[in-house]
């Protein structure tokens, strides 16, 4: 087992590590830049080692700090959490030359599963389905770009290979607008990835967003713990998640699940990580992979029973994956919430003293946050403040849930996006179930 565990994030996933940490008796390293010292996990962790300034650049990012963190306290291992350097292949491996442990996978599959168009061709060879396209960058062969969009069909997407949450993506409708468009993304590109290879692909014009939840220990052992949706989203922003995605054709979930699991096989992944598709007419079509814990992990966990993140420290320490896909049983539903420091109508960030905090309780409700009474939200990360997860037998009951916690949830001091998740939750067509990723912002104005 780890012995102790270097905890590189902040805020509600740092103390969910911590929390894990403790329940298998490994020590804990809180590392923290200089504003965040009043992190609930850094007051409940064994050590706290402060890494910088408040800016993401000078501490979260700081991968010397961290490091140098790790070596000061005699940690054996060290932990991304999501965001920040999770999916950075040049820290996992600095981290492992340093002689510590990465909890996740290696460097080299992070950097596969980084290259979107690498991805995909890995993908394409485990069997997983994916999305019309290019199969590979573009070149400066311009009829060669028409040829293929002509082929794709109208209308196709142009995406950065190094691109992710959003960004690095053009939609194009007619062929007079493609090459234009082409040179533009490359140039976008270049200046925010310091990449400018671009592929093609078909844009999907109502799908819905559906991942699948794989753990995989890299002795060639993987199970899925099923698929959620998180098609209500906001500029590409997760909103809401759910598990299971309802109204999916059962034949076509059962190949996709069975694709992802040996996908991990064929690349030899390690640790807790997602694929994720976009779903239309029955069909599923892979986007990409997060090499990493997800946001909405806590949905899987309540059907299955699961601890991913216990299984993710397991992993990391050598162990072999103790679970079949035999033991995993899927029960009930649940649905998760993600509560913003934000205004809930314009969207700007509301950092600031919480005069007040009371999480709401009752059965089949979880609340990962690190609020608490007297906490100043600082104004230099990420506006997510906490998760309210609600399960229940079935999705009609964990909606119902979700509204009676969204009521008893009370954030005061700041703004947030509570008033949003009550409405989404009184949607009639969310609680038909099966939106697609533009259902929100349509439903918005946007």
């Amino acid at each position: 087992m780890l012995d102790k565990v270097v905890i590189a994030n902040r805020g509600e996933i740092a103390l969910r590590i911590l929390r894990a940490c403790k329940e298998l008796g490994i020590k804990t390293v809180a590392v923290h830049s200089q504003v965040d010292a009043d992190l609930i996990h850094a007051r409940l962790a064994d050590e706290t080692v402060c890494i910088g300034p408040n800016p993401s650049k000078s501490s979260y990012l700081n991968i010397p700090a961290i490091i140098s963190a790790a070596e000061v306290t005699d940690a054996t291992a060290i932990h991304p959490g999501y965001g920040f350097l999770a999916e950075n292949a040049d820290f996992a491996e600095q981290v492992e030359r340093s002689g510590f442990t990465f909890v996740g996978p290696t460097a080299d599959v992070i950097r596969m599963m980084g290259d979107k168009v690498e991805a995909i061709k890995s993908m394409k060879e485990a069997g997983v389905p994916t999305v019309p396209g290019s199969d590979g960058p573009l070149s400066d062969d311009d009829e060669r770009t028409l040829k293929l969009a002509a082929k794709i069909g109208y209308p196709v997407i142009i995406k950065a290979a190094a691109g992710g949450g959003g960004r690095g993506m053009r939609v194009v409708h007619t062929e007079a607008s493609l090459l234009k468009s082409k040179h533009i993304t490359q140039s976008e590109a270049k200046t925010a990835f310091g990449d400018d290879t671009v592929y093609l692909e078909k844009f999907l014009e109502n799908p819905r967003h559906i991942e699948v939840q794989v753990i995989a220990d890299g002795q060639g052992n993987a199970i899925h713990l099923g698929d959620r949706d998180c098609s209500m989203q906001r500029r590409h922003q997760k909103v809401v998640e759910e598990a299971p995605a309802p109204l999916v054709d059962k034949d076509a979930r059962q190949a996709v699940l069975e694709s992802c699991v040996n996908a991990c096989k064929k690349i030899n992944y390690r640790g807790a990580g997602t694929f994720e598709f976009l779903y239309e007419k029955g069909q599923f079509f892979f986007i990409e992979m997060n090499t990493r814990l997800q946001v909405e992990h806590p949905v899987s966990e309540l059907i299955t029973g699961i601890d991913i993140v216990k299984q993710q420290l397991l992993v990391a320490s050598g162990r072999k994956l103790s679970l079949k896909q035999s033991d995993i049983k899927f029960k009930g539903h649940a649905i998760e919430c993600r509560i913003n420091a934000e205004d809930p109508k314009t969207f700007l960030p509301s950092p600031g003293k919480v005069t007040l905090f009371h999480a709401p309780g009752g059965p089949g409700i979880r609340v990962d946050s690190h609020l608490y009474g007297g906490y100043t939200i600082p104004p230099h990360y990420d506006s997510l403040i906490g998760k309210l997860i609600a399960y229940g037998d079935d999705r009609e009951t964990a909606i119902i849930r979700a509204q009676i916690a969204l009521e008893e949830m009370l954030i005061e001091g700041i703004r947030t996006n509570i008033p949003l998740q009550r409405e989404i939750m009184r949607d009639t067509n969310f609680q038909k179930g099966g939106t697609n990723i533009h259902y929100l912002e349509k439903k918005l104005g946007h």
